[in-house]
């Protein structure tokens, strides 16, 4: 299993986050080394000779006037067992780490207890074998003192943490850019030049980007322009040939029939170059039914005995199309139905909420297709798989690959269980969570 982000902005953004954390990390240890702990040891210190200083002058052996003046003086106060308890030693908590450094510096066993807090008190029980406890109140080491530091280290952090989000993000927005405009320009769609922003590689990339995308545009505009006069020239000599077929005599009306279906070949292949460069991108969208335009062009078919249509549609919201483009697309694949696979075909349609996709697909039952022909069907000039014919220019599927590809959606074909080929197309739907639940 893969842990890792794959995106830049979260390996940057991890990166980032691992270096600081492993910065807060040495300084909150240095700190402690080289501040906290001698502080520490310090005050241990000072509390084991304050104790030592006790100890040597009989502590024991004052009287209670003397430990009264002892505690007006120094703060230290004496207790037994009970008024200790009285005193808030339940609320103190064992330091073993005082305890055996202030034992080893008096050599015999005390025991070190500490009430953090507003009034900081040590706790000490000088004597194993007596009830006797010293509370030595400490000021200036109180946990107000250390929450500073805490504070420092947080909001060092979070600032840390925010400035490498915002140094990402600012790396990561033109990358952004050109990757919504890649997208664009991969389906047809030419973008105003990218503004020339962030670092000095990200610059010479957009630049790069630019100019690829104006060559581009001026490219299909040259494409065009050709393919317009090519279809022109060609149509006048052809239109000169139909005129002269026109004057053969009545006995070679074989020979006019021949010239005027090659003419008609002729134009409709002429027709397929233009839709191929053309691509109809000047058709505004319209917001219809997809079942509506299916059962449409099925009725239109109808008439013709030989060809059954089974119509499989399942309710689906209206979606933005191209109406021209999307009725050529779907009336290509049944046209290729009928004619390379069987006489009896299915047109269905299911919309999934999940993905908010519309599926359309046509399904034959003839040949199919081998797998390895598959991908080269959309390929221009490409026919397919010879069990299928190998009629027309080889324009159809490519121009309505294109199409397809400009709404956003995609094209599949795929062999069928039941025998044949289902060539089908997916449409993305962009509606409220209100209208998918009215569809």
């Amino acid at each position: 299993m893969r842990f890792s982000p794959k995106s830049t902005f979260a390996q940057t953004a991890m990166l980032i986050g691992g270096l600081l954390l492993i910065n807060q990390l040495v300084s909150y240890l240095s700190v402690t080394h080289y501040f906290i702990n001698p502080s520490y040891s310090q005050i241990n210190s000072l509390v084991a000779n304050q104790l030592s200083s006790l100890l040597v002058s009989g502590v024991d052996t004052l009287s209670n006037e003397e430990k009264y003046k002892l505690k007006q003086v120094s703060g230290i106060d004496f207790h037994d067992n009970l008024s200790a308890m009285h005193a808030g030693i339940s609320n103190a908590t064992y330091y073993d780490y005082m305890s055996q450094e202030i034992s080893e510096k008096l050599n015999k066993n005390i025991e070190v207890r500490i009430k953090p807090g507003k009034d900081y008190m040590v706790w000490i029980k000088p004597y194993e074998s007596k009830d006797t406890w010293l509370s030595i109140p400490l000021e200036g080491i109180a946990e107000t003192d250390v929450s500073p530091l805490s504070m420092y280290f947080i909001v060092i952090g979070a600032l840390s943490v925010f400035g490498g989000w915002l140094f990402v993000r600012r790396l990561n927005r033109p990358l952004q850019a050109l990757q919504k405009a890649a997208i664009n320009v991969g389906h047809g769609k030419f973008p105003e030049p990218l503004p020339l922003e962030g670092s000095s590689e990200m610059v010479a990339v957009t630049q790069a980007f630019n100019k690829m995308s104006a060559n581009i545009r001026q490219l299909e505009a040259d494409r065009n322009l050709m393919t317009a006069g090519i279809s022109h020239d060609l149509r006048t000599p052809l239109t000169r040939i139909r005129l002269s077929s026109e004057m053969l005599p009545d006995e070679h009306n074989w020979i006019k029939e021949g010239i005027e279906h090659d003419i008609e070949d002729m134009n409709a292949i002429i027709d397929q170059f233009i839709d191929f460069a053309r691509q109809d991108r000047e058709e505004k969208l319209t917001l219809v039914s997809i079942n509506h335009i299916i059962e449409e062009l099925a009725e239109l078919r109808r008439f013709d005995e030989n060809h059954n249509i089974t119509l499989d549609l399942r309710d689906s919201p209206k979606v933005k199309v191209r109406l021209i483009s999307i009725k050529r697309v779907i009336e290509n694949l049944i046209e290729n139905a009928f004619r390379y696979g069987s006489p009896d075909i299915v047109i269905k349609s299911r919309f999934s909420e999940k993905t908010r996709t519309l599926y359309v697909a046509v399904k034959d039952f003839g040949n199919g297709i081998a797998d390895s022909e598959m991908e080269k069907l959309f390929n221009p000039f490409e026919q397919g798989d010879k069990a299928r014919g190998s009629q027309g220019s080889g324009l159809g599927l490519a121009i309505i690959k294109r199409i397809v590809e400009g709404h956003g959606g995609q094209i599949a074909f795929s062999n069928h269980s039941d025998g044949g080929l289902e060539a089908g197309f997916t449409l993305p739907v962009f509606m409220s969570n209100r209208q998918l639940s009215k569809h």
